[in-house]
């Protein structure tokens, strides 16, 4: 049966009747992402009224992201919140090479964003929030967070958490704090940008070590404690930045005892630990010796700019919020209420449940438009790491030319040389339906003759 709204009830004009009914309906559940909507006409004559006003309020209903039209088939329920992107920069007309999370309706972003405000302004007042707030956060919102992160980290405490204004800062402010211009941090042989980047503005020397598909190979890692003493080890033992490798029980057990054994320092980026919650941090078996950074950025959004550093002690925690006060101040304080409101609430983990099973579902799609092709992935990733033919050096400026944007493989590099390989961001499309378009491109690329030239 077609959709047809309940509108007498509700005030306002009848086009913004029209979008209220749909909004409600979408987070009832009597319609659902990808369900077709009745035809422009049909709507007016179903409800009695000018064409114009549903035309009207399908075009705001686009507007607001829960609509969408495909040309030749019709409007349906949006699968995403997300708006599609107006500032890509030209060739590129999809861009998978931003490793965001997905948003898909079923997290409710665009209303839980609204509602949590309207709880804050009647609890305190939106302006509460504009002053100059603890660095590192207030009792309250430190106790928050810890009390949600002991469910993967026992040891979490609001006196050895730090509030910051997401990962990035924390990493620069880790390395900053842990080491001097010309010592040696060690991470795995492929690595997130973020941290060459911090290492190299700070003169700090990334050496990376060998790493198989399942991680950081440990005889590496006490081979190279041993030769470089290192300041600190900056590892993502969960879902890779960009294999996707998870260490095992047992590889984490051996890597904490290096780590211990050599005296050194374990930054364990957890990006990605609330989408696998099956993976035990590193930094439970050595939590003297381990700042673990818990980031919001890729389970719910990157824009919140909400990021948790356990530390080891509470000196460790103390230098870290004055470190903190000293870079960037604080977090932005509206930001963190919000997010220890969804915590509280419960909303989080919902938010949460909800990315991660979009994330499921884009890697099923690309585990069958992939088939035959050699990559690194896993269930809940944001990501893939995709093997690029050999004798193809052309593959990523190919997908270029066809407007499909990915990640090389020398960005992650450490040194030596480059893997002729690709990180393909699948949380990056808007909809699956872009995500499939894209899959298209690339597996065309893949599929080109090595010797076919562009002719120009």
């Amino acid at each position: 049966m077609e959709w047809i709204p309940t509108i007498s009830e509700l005030s306002g004009p009848r086009y913004q009747r029209i979008v209220e009914a749909m909004e409600a309906d979408i987070a009832a559940g009597r319609l659902v992402r990808g369900q077709q909507l009745p035809t422009q006409r049909a709507l007016a004559k179903a409800l009695g009224i000018d064409l114009t006003t549903v035309t009207r309020a399908y075009t705001e209903a686009r507007r607001r992201g829960i609509m969408e039209a495909r040309v030749g088939q019709g409007s349906f329920v949006s699968e995403t919140s997300a708006r599609r992107a107006v500032d890509l920069p030209h060739p590129v007309a999809i861009d998978l090479s931003m490793n965001v999370p997905p948003h898909p309706l079923e997290a409710q972003l665009d209303e839980r964003i609204i509602a949590g405000l309207e709880a804050l302004r009647a609890q305190s007042g939106l302006t509460a929030y504009l002053n100059y707030q603890p660095p590192g956060g207030s009792a309250h919102e430190r106790e928050v967070a810890a009390r949600w992160m002991r469910a993967r980290v026992p040891h979490a405490q609001a006196d050895r958490l730090v509030i910051f204004p997401g990962a990035q800062t924390i990493l620069f402010n880790l390395l900053g704090h842990l080491a001097r211009p010309g010592d040696t941090v060690l991470t795995e042989a492929l690595t997130f940008p973020g941290i060459k980047a911090a290492a190299a503005l700070l003169g700090v020397t990334l050496v990376g070590v060998p790493m198989d598909e399942d991680g950081i190979l440990p005889d590496a890692l006490a081979k190279a404690c041993r030769a470089h003493t290192p300041k600190a080890v900056y590892l993502i033992p969960t879902l890779h930045n960009p294999t996707t490798a998870t260490l095992s029980a047992e590889r984490r057990g051996t890597i904490a005892k290096i780590i211990r054994d050599a005296g050194t320092i374990l930054i364990e980026d957890d990006a990605y630990g609330l989408l696998d919650r099956s993976a035990s941090p590193v930094a439970n078996l050595i939590p003297e010796r381990t700042y673990l950074a818990t980031t919001l950025s890729k389970c719910i959004a990157p824009a919140l700019r909400v990021a948790y550093l356990v530390t080891p002690d509470g000196g460790a925690q103390r230098d870290m919020r004055t470190s903190l006060q000293a870079t960037v101040q604080m977090p932005a304080p509206l930001m963190v209420a919000l997010v220890t409101h969804w915590i509280e609430n419960g909303i989080a983990d919902r938010i949460v449940s909800a990315i991660r099973n979009e994330a499921v579902g884009r890697q099923q799609l690309a585990q069958r438009a992939l088939k035959g092709f050699q990559f690194l992935a896993r269930p809940a990733a944001h990501h893939l790491w995709l093997r690029l033919p050999e004798g193809r050096p052309d593959v990523a400026a190919h997908l270029l030319r066809n407007g499909l944007a990915v990640v090389a493989g020398d960005a992650f590099t450490v040194d030596g040389a480059p893997p002729h390989a690709a990180r393909v961001s699948l949380g990056a499309a808007r909809n699956r339906s872009e995500l499939t378009d894209a899959l298209r491109i690339l597996v065309g690329a893949l599929q080109k003759p090595a010797d076919t030239r562009q002719i120009v």
